[in-house]
């Protein structure tokens, strides 16, 4: 329902950024909400993310989703992040 870029940062905190796209997703109050959702679910997993740049864009399957599989899909996204930054830093 969504794609999750990710890059690790120079800061300790975590920062999301969002590209909700028209093109997927028409009307503005569904634009709102999976806003809302993703906001939501990254306050709750951001000390899970520090250090990384996160953006997020959506697909056209999302805006007939309900909030509980966004949240459950976002969850999974969180994790493959966590994953791709440890891998980075045993890169180094």
């Amino acid at each position: 329902m969504f794609t999750v870029l990710c890059r690790a940062n120079e800061e300790q905190e975590a920062r999301l950024g969002l590209a909700i796209a028209k093109k997927h997703c028409r009307l503005a109050t569904n634009r709102n909400r999976l806003k809302r959702v993703v906001r939501e679910s990254f306050r709750r997993h951001k000390t899970e993310l520090s250090g990384l740049d996160i953006v997020v864009l959506n697909k056209p399957a999302a805006a007939q989703t309900n909030n509980e599989q966004l949240f459950k899909c976002l969850e999974k996204h969180w994790r493959n992040c966590q994953n791709a930054a440890v891998g980075e830093v045993g890169k180094h």
